[in-house]
């Protein structure tokens, strides 16, 4: 019963915020910082409907001084609501350029200045990853990329895609991961209380003076930093559970 009606305050919650969401992205389009406000509408509401305790650890990522490509572990769709407060000012994602045409929240990702790229033509792909480097050189804006491409399920960290890195090393700044714990598996929705979260950013990694020849061994370690840590906050959330 209380998995029902969570489900039924979320959509309400979801269609009431992408009504809200579409008059703020009308009044200023593109504005890099959409996605930031638009963040904590969808998430801040809906992690107390879903019954998540959410510890965030990403100061050291909001802080930074300058402008940075953060590379994130992609669970599920829950990730918006539980992701969406931890977004730094002016930061933009980068998504599937199907997204553009779902009602509501399609027209406010684009509107609030994200990325689509089409994942089904490798070149255009590839042209738009590569176009953000002046985003992250001359517009004072982040980008976020969920590097493992699709939803891991809460099966583990993928293997990372390249486009992340190519941005990163093209423009010459830092990568900074940010991590989350595995929920997708354990959140019981049917519960008060559905599950513990935490999210923590990790040390920026420079890339300036990197080349693409470089980038194996630049992503290597991320994937490895990344499932490291992974596995202690999975660790940190069992123990607390105990």
């Amino acid at each position: 019963m209380l998995f029902v009606i969570r489900m039924i305050l979320m959509t309400l919650h979801f269609l009431v915020v992408g009504v809200t969401g579409l008059v703020i992205v009308l009044s200023r389009p593109f504005n890099p910082d959409n996605s930031r406000v638009l963040g904590r509408m969808y998430s801040l509401p809906a992690i107390r409907i879903l019954g998540l305790r959410v510890r965030r650890e990403t100061d050291g990522a909001l802080n930074h001084p300058r402008t940075y490509v953060i590379v994130a572990n992609h669970q599920s769709n829950y990730d918006l609501f539980v992701l969406g407060c931890t977004v730094p000012v002016r930061t933009v994602t980068i998504g599937k350029k199907s997204l553009k045409w779902l009602p509501f929240f399609g027209q406010i990702y684009w509107l609030s200045g994200n990325v689509l790229i089409d994942r089904g033509n490798a070149f255009k792909a590839k042209q738009a990853m590569l176009t953000t480097t002046d985003t992250l050189q001359h517009q004072d804006t982040n980008i976020w990329v969920f590097a493992e491409g699709t939803r891991n399920l809460g099966l583990g960290l993928k293997p990372l895609k390249k486009g992340a890195f190519q941005m990163a090393i093209s423009a010459g700044v830092p990568i900074i991961p940010i991590c989350t714990s595995t929920y997708k598996k354990s959140m019981r929705l049917n519960r008060w209380h559905s599950g513990d979260v935490i999210i923590r950013s990790l040390s920026p990694i420079p890339t300036a003076g990197l080349t693409m020849d470089d980038m194996p061994d630049l992503m290597a370690k991320v994937h490895a930093d990344m499932k490291a840590c992974i596995e202690q906050l999975d660790d940190e959330v069992s123990r607390s559970a105990r």
